[in-house]
C-alpha cells in the first residue's frame, strides 16, 4: 500500500478534506438541534424575611397509603400461609410425638388466627387512612431558615445523631 494513502485507498489529502466536511455538516446540523438554556439560577439576593406570600406545596407521594397499607397486608397474609403450610407438614411428620414438632403443631393454629387477624386489622386500617386532607393555612410574615442538617448512622442498630448547624 502506497504511504500517502489511507486504510481506505483515499489520498491523504482527501480524506482530510472528506472528515472536514463530516466535521462541519456535524456543526451545522448541532447549530439547528442547540436549544435554549436548560437551566436558570436567580441571582438576586434572597430576603432573610419579609412578607412572603405562601407557596403552594402539593402532597406527591409515590404510592398512595391505601397501596402500602394493601401490600404490607399482602405480605403477612403470604407469610402466614407459608408458615401454616410448613406447620402442617411438620405436624405430618411427627404427629404423636412430643417433640419441637408437636409443639408447633398445637401452637400453629393460634398463629394463624393471629396472623390473618394482624392482616385484616391492617387492611382496614389503611382503608381508613386512605383519604388524607391537608389544610395548610399561613398568616403574618414568613421567614426562610437556611440551616444545614447533618445526619450520620452508625452502629448495627443504626444510631443517628443529627447535628443541626
Amino acid at each position: 500500500m502506497d504511504p500517502k494513502h489511507t486504510r481506505d485507498g483515499l489520498p491523504e489529502s482527501e480524506a482530510a478534506a472528506e472528515a472536514r466536511r463530516l466535521i462541519e455538516d456535524w456543526a451545522r446540523a448541532s447549530d439547528q438541534i442547540r436549544q435554549g438554556p436548560t437551566s436558570f439560577r436567580d441571582p438576586s439576593p434572597v430576603p432573610a424575611y419579609g412578607s412572603t406570600p405562601p407557596v403552594p406545596q402539593p402532597d406527591r407521594r409515590i404510592v398512595p397509603a391505601w397501596a402500602a397499607g394493601t401490600a404490607v397486608a399482602g405480605i403477612g397474609v403470604g407469610a402466614t400461609f407459608v408458615g401454616v403450610g410448613c406447620g402442617i407438614w411438620l405436624a405430618c411428620q411427627g404427629f404423636a410425638a412430643v417433640t419441637l414438632t408437636s409443639v408447633l403443631f398445637v401452637t400453629l393454629p393460634i398463629a394463624a388466627v393471629a396472623g390473618v387477624v394482624a392482616a385484616i386489622a391492617s387492611a382496614v386500617r389503611s382503608m381508613k387512612d386512605a383519604h388524607i386532607e391537608n389544610h395548610h393555612h399561613y398568616e403574618g410574615p414568613v421567614t426562610q431558615d437556611n440551616s444545614n442538617v447533618h445526619t450520620q448512622s452508625r452502629g448495627l442498630l443504626a444510631w443517628t445523631r443529627n447535628d443541626v448547624n
